[in-house]
């Protein structure tokens, strides 16, 4: 039985059509889900700010997911773009695409990385995988404001060992 491809976490590349595709599908499920002046997804300009790293995970030549981490501050950053293409859903995807972000979150030397995410049942199994990691609850943080569409979160990093 042949091997299968090993799943791989680099740097996503903003102009390869199977990455534009599941940004085009992160952005029409937010659509979807929450009022326009709700979703606060980034679109492909939003990932190429210098301040945001963009990665994407693939099994061989398939690109199965990306996530995103911009700085807001030198101590702070925000976990942006965490997305799992529909077909790969429940193979534990978004947990290796978080623990990637906080590895790399840890690395550069952030005291908290912070998210925000909706409130919709859609959003429900994102919700358990930060709240699983140690998210906690927080006030909206940078350019946020109360939305009843949102939920905010924060989780204090500690240092790489």
């Amino acid at each position: 039985m042949p091997e299968s491809p090993e799943l791989v976490i680099a740097p996503g590349d903003l102009t390869d059509p199977r990455v534009l595709r599941l940004l085009d599908d992160h952005l029409a499920d937010m659509h979807a889900t929450s009022p326009a002046e709700s979703v606060h997804a980034l679109d492909v300009s939003g990932l190429a700010d210098p301040a945001v790293t963009f990665w994407a995970i693939a099994e061989g030549d398939v690109v199965l997911g990306c996530v995103a981490l911009k700085q807001l501050a030198p101590d702070h950053g925000e976990l942006k773009s965490m997305r799992a293409d529909a077909a790969a859903r429940g193979r534990g995807l978004g947990r290796r695409l978080l623990d990637h972000v906080l590895d790399e979150a840890r690395g550069r030397g952030y005291a908290r990385i912070s998210l925000e995410t909706g409130t919709e049942d859609f959003f429900a199994p994102a919700r358990a995988l930060y709240e699983k990691a140690g998210f906690a609850p927080c006030p909206p943080f940078g350019s946020y404001t109360l939305d009843p569409n949102s939920v905010f979160y924060t989780l204090e990093l500690a240092p790489r060992p």
